[in-house]
């Protein structure tokens, strides 16, 4: 069994990690290649380092996200989960079902120039804000 962990936004997915006000969680039936279970949790409030950690309490495996930074990136190795980066999309039940199938089409690429990010910089001032796109 896996655990895929999605930002969201209003009921999608929300491509920049830090503007997440809920993460959706799947369970995957590994063998069957199914989901079968999906529940939302609300992450403590944003900072540096919280959401690696509050996700691997939540027993979350995996994480698609739009963009991170490389110290966020750090963190989730260390905690053992893998990052997919660089996913785009809207529904997050379509995303992990073609994350499950191996057809989610991802960069890999890291957040570089966003808002307020896990790399703890605040490149426009905004602070956390939300989901911008990106």
């Amino acid at each position: 069994m896996m655990k895929v962990a999605v930002p969201m936004e209003q009921g999608r997915f929300c491509p920049h990690f830090g503007g997440a006000q809920v993460f959706a969680f799947y369970t995957v039936d590994d063998s069957a290649r199914a989901i079968t279970g999906r529940h939302t949790g609300q992450p403590p409030e944003h900072g540096r380092g919280v959401y690696p950690m509050w996700l691997k309490q939540q027993g979350a495996t995996v994480v698609l996200a739009g963009g991170m930074g490389p110290r966020a990136m750090d963190i989730f190795a260390r905690h053992g989960i893998e990052v997919v980066l660089g996913v785009a999309g809207i529904d997050p039940d379509a995303l992990v079902e073609s994350y499950v199938n191996g057809t989610l089409e991802a960069t890999g690429e890291l957040c570089q120039e966003h808002g307020f990010h896990d790399c703890g910089h605040d490149h426009d001032g905004a602070g956390s804000g939300g989901c911008h796109g990106g």
